[in-house]
């Protein structure tokens, strides 16, 4: 439990990343490169359930705007690029590439503003509040793995 504070104390999200790790069963028997695995894979997790909402949302019968269904999709899309770009992170962090893990990370917290100008593009179109939900929650997710990449890196 102490790493995980210690861990944690290097992040934007103290809270968020201490409730995250506790969750897991391995956060006790690893080190902050594990610690920093379990984080991206909550990422990972975060990144295809808002992936999949779209996607049932697309389904949904109450969506019938076809611009609407097009933003959807196109959000769908970027979700699941966050989730590549998370994975892509864990074969950077295994080889020690903390750089590029940096960059993917960065990467897949940047696609949810993609999906919101998307959304800008079409001024008739509300962004959903589930959805700026799950988009701030992913970003912070992947504010605490940059700040573990940067305890990494030193």
């Amino acid at each position: 439990m102490k790493l995980i504070q210690e861990t944690c104390k290097n992040t934007k999200y103290y809270d968020l990343c201490v409730s995250s790790l506790k969750t897991n069963a391995t956060s006790t028997k690893t080190d902050t490169k594990g610690l920093a695995l379990i984080m991206i894979g909550v990422g990972m997790a975060n990144a295809t359930a808002t992936s999949s909402y779209l996607s049932s949302q697309l389904l949904s019968t109450a969506t019938n705007d076809p611009t609407m269904k097009k933003v959807l999709r196109e959000c769908a899309d970027k979700y699941g690029y966050a989730a590549n770009a998370l994975q892509d992170s864990v074969q950077d962090l295994a080889t020690e590439s903390y750089d590029y893990a940096y960059m993917h990370v960065m990467g897949a917290s940047d696609y949810p503003n993609a999906c919101r100008n998307a959304f800008r593009r079409y001024p008739g179109l509300a962004y959903p509040s589930e959805l700026a939900r799950r988009e701030d929650g992913l970003k912070h997710i992947c504010d605490v793995v940059l700040g573990m990449i940067d305890h990494l890196g030193l």
